[in-house]
């Protein structure tokens, strides 16, 4: 029997709707987008191929299952989509939901191409669990291929709604996210959930709300102000990577840096702080600076950038939170930074103003020792060309974790205003001579803790460290751009064998 032009174009038609005029109005008025809109504002005009519209179609109120999943082009680089529609018993999972996810997943992956997550979903439908949730093409294949697509391509998900319980784990598994304040939340268990489970009474948004996991807890990497902030970043984000792991990341024509005084900015004082983010515009191409992770563990700033129209990776101490010094967070966010550029070819660039890792007990307990050995591990294992600069402390185990001279950087460049060593002047004249100035009179005390700081000095001068090749060069804050171009393009060609082995056992 012929098919049913009319049943067809009908199908189309609902299916290309979503769900109930009344769902559209409510998402309308939170301020939130159509997710084939979304898909719109993303993609290349007429470059969405959609695949699966008819999934479902069979059943009442069901259209496309609640998921768009298609390929289609981002600045006419291919990518694939997925978007969750919320009109659609609130962006809810069914077994085909779930198939149609996987099956995009699994075509980016064999395409090489990024993957990109529009997610607003309430979860599992509880009606269907026993379709979509056990088998071997559950949602636990969605988590599975995600982890095994991580590093061969790009992925990225922008988060307008909730993301939860288990669909929880597709923005956590992807390489960066955006949220969407006010509208975008991550939770495992509901505020209801929690209270029976645990007896706290809280709220979404106290729990998982944008800002919550933007600046609190790390799972989001950008807070968004609209869903076209959003939608920015996720172009922004694909613009600095190659499609997958086996190609380079795209040049861009250079551009000279923003106007920033690089000698004039770094104060004398290790006691007085200035912006790293500051130094870093001043180095890259104007405008090129793409900070991740912005609102969290601020201490350590991460981000892409270009030099001289090439994409690089860029991790720098800023002293204007915490001192710089680094913590768990700070560990754990260098981490995840510098596995993402290694994965993606991307060269890395350590501005080193460090006092060490935190101490005392609230760290220790916290793991400090673990997470600090998990950042020193991701550095050790990047094969991607690496360059130290000290711009102006790196102290104890903090110029090993800013890939210092034993972690194999193509260079460590000092500044004049460098220092290298165990620790600061002051905190090493105490630790040795302690005693002795408890016991000196009160009035011979400064010019003893003077005269012995001097001498600190004296041994760990720059010059010093320079003539016995623990440091390369030492370069004026003015030359410091060009000296970075040239080494980079030098080490563009680098071997990157590591070691024979599967993979290491990181200290997580």
């Amino acid at each position: 029997m012929a098919l049913d032009q009319d049943a067809l174009a009908q199908a189309r038609k609902r299916a290309m709707a979503g769900g109930a005029e009344r769902y559209h109005a409510a998402n309308a008025a939170k301020g939130k987008l159509f997710a084939r809109e979304r898909i719109a504002l993303l993609v290349d005009d007429g470059s969405f191929v959609e695949d699966g519209l008819y999934a479902n179609s069979l059943a009442d109120g069901l259209p496309a299952d609640g998921v768009i999943t298609g390929n289609a082009r981002i600045d006419g680089r291919e990518v694939c989509v997925m978007a969750n529609d919320s009109t659609v018993k609130a962006g809810s999972w069914g077994a085909r939901t779930v198939e149609k996810i996987i099956r995009i997943i699994e075509r980016a992956y064999e395409y090489g191409v990024p993957m990109v997550y529009l997610v607003d979903s309430a979860g599992a439908r509880i009606t269907d669990q026993v379709d979509l949730f056990p088998g071997p093409r559950g949602a636990g294949k969605i988590f599975h291929t995600q982890v095994r697509a991580s590093g061969s391509i790009p992925q990225v998900c922008a988060l307008f709604g909730p993301s939860a319980a288990g669909g929880a784990y597709i923005p956590a598994f992807c390489d960066v996210v955006a949220m969407v304040e006010g509208n975008a939340s991550m939770y495992l268990g509901s505020d209801r959930m929690v209270e029976m489970v645990t007896g706290e009474k809280t709220t979404l948004e106290a729990m998982g709300g944008a800002r919550v996991h933007c600046a609190e807890s790390g799972v989001g990497h950008f807070l968004c102000k609209t869903e076209q902030d959003a939608l920015d970043v996720v172009r922004s984000y694909l613009s600095y990577l190659p499609a997958n792991w086996t190609q380079q990341p795209p040049a861009a024509e250079a551009q000279e840096p923003a106007a920033v005084d690089l000698a004039a900015l770094v104060p004398v004082s290790e006691r007085q702080a200035f912006d790293m983010r500051r130094y870093v515009k001043g180095i890259v191409d104007k405008g090129s600076f793409f900070e991740i992770h912005a609102l969290w563990a601020r201490e350590l700033t991460v981000g892409f950038a270009r030099l001289d129209g090439q994409v690089i990776g860029v991790v720098g101490n800023n002293s204007m939170f915490k001192g710089g010094v680094l913590f768990v967070d700070s560990a754990d966010k260098a981490s995840r930074f510098v596995q993402l550029c290694d994965a993606f070819n991307v060269p890395l660039l350590f501005l080193s103003d460090v006092p060490g890792f935190m101490v005392g007990s609230a760290v220790e307990k916290q793991g400090i020792i673990r997470h600090g050995a998990k950042m020193i591990s991701a550095i050790s294992e990047a094969t991607v060309p690496k360059i130290c600069v000290v711009v102006r402390k790196a102290y104890g185990a903090g110029l090993y974790a800013m890939a210092g001279p034993g972690f194999d950087p193509e260079a460590t460049i000092a500044l004049p205003t460098a220092k290298i060593a165990v620790m600061g002047a002051e905190a090493a004249v105490n630790a040795v001579y302690a005693n002795k100035i408890a016991a000196l009179p009160e009035d011979e005390r400064a010019a003893f803790v003077a005269e012995r700081r001097a001498e600190y000095e004296r041994d760990i001068d720059i010059l010093r460290l320079a003539s016995e090749l623990v440091i390369d060069t030492i370069v004026e804050p003015a030359d410091l751009r060009g000296e970075l171009v040239r080494r980079f393009a030098a080490a563009r060609g680098k071997d990157r064998g590591f070691s024979r082995r599967r993979h290491g056992v990181t200290p997580v």
